[in-house]
């Protein structure tokens, strides 16, 4: 059977770059983006796209009876600086959107999901350098309790129903394609545009915060090797730690300022720094290297090249 895919969240920043990867490897009508708002012209124009709330269950059953979708990625989620101001908010569209799928799964309607978690898992009380993929686990943001409690339901429905869920412990994304949306890492995407429009950027964490991060092309590469690596091949069904780049403010303004002369940076930190600081400064992700052959390719210099190449 062909697969068909459907991308929830389409519009955000990680569906906004796998929406056209997965029509390049799959073919655009095999691919179909949804969102509860218009998404970038690419996405909308290279194939089908529904207009969807994620929290309508039977809205959503529709799409994938009509499209006879196999395979969903559900990236809808509310982040942690802004479900740190809607908690109930968060917590309601973070759970009800993750067991949407997952009974789609159970039931047979659909025979894979992609659903994505975060180093917001981790908490002040988990070890900051190089952080284990068995670790203590004690957040303290809605965001991070949402996706501990969204990995231990995705393990509980793969060993209770064998449910054939993935997913990934994403670090801070950078991409150019779609705006922040209201994470505690969006300083690293808030960075070039100021820079390049400003020519200078006050920083909401401080100079030091060391944090892991990822390039966009980084993390739809890993995203697509978990979904397409042999089912027998994937260990952990709860979320493998994965690992990119680990910066500071201060390192990423001087290698912005290495490409855009006379650029300067100043530090304001505010209510996300304390959520910075609970969060690690490196990730071990060796299990997601046997078991998918999983390696970075960006560096840092790498990436601010070419990010301020693609925003200009």
């Amino acid at each position: 059977m062909r697969e068909k895919i459907l991308v929830i969240g389409a519009a955000g920043q990680i569906g906004s770059d796998l929406v056209l990867e997965l029509r390049q490897r799959h073919g655009n009508e095999a691919v179909v983006a949804a969102d509860l708002k218009d998404a970038h012209p690419d996405v909308m124009n290279s194939g089908p796209f529904e207009f969807l709330n994620a929290m309508d269950l039977p809205a959503l059953k529709e799409i994938v009876a009509q499209h006879e979708i196999t395979t969903v990625y559900q990236l809808v989620a509310m982040l942690s600086a802004t479900a740190e101001q809607h908690p109930e908010r968060g917590w309601e569209l973070n759970m009800t959107t993750l067991f949407h799928v997952l009974n789609l799964a159970k039931d047979g309607h659909i025979k894979k999901i992609f659903w994505p978690s975060s180093i917001a898992v981790f908490g002040p009380t988990t070890p900051r350098d190089n952080t284990p993929q068995e670790t203590v686990m004690e957040p303290n943001t809605v965001y991070g309790i949402s996706k501990q409690s969204g990995e231990r339901w995705c393990e509980y429905y793969h060993q209770k129903y064998g449910v054939d869920v993935r997913s990934i412990r994403y670090p801070g994304l950078i991409s150019y394609k779609a705006a922040p949306g209201g994470g505690t890492t969006d300083y690293a995407i808030h960075i070039f545009h100021e820079a390049l429009k400003n020519g200078k950027y006050t920083s909401f964490l401080s100079e030091n915060t060391y944090l892991p991060m990822m390039y966009m092309p980084d993390a739809i590469r890993a995203t697509l090797q978990l979904m397409e690596a042999p089912a027998e091949n994937i260990n952990i069904r709860s979320s493998y730690n994965l690992g990119g780049i680990s910066f500071s403010p201060k390192e990423i303004a001087a290698a912005v300022a290495q490409e855009v002369p006379g650029f300067s940076i100043d530090y304001a930190p505010d209510f996300r720094q304390k959520i910075a600081d609970s969060w690690p400064a490196s990730i071990d992700d060796t299990a997601a290297q046997r078991d998918w052959h999983w390696q970075p390719e960006w560096d840092l210099n790498g990436m601010v090249k070419d990010m301020l190449e693609k925003l200009k």
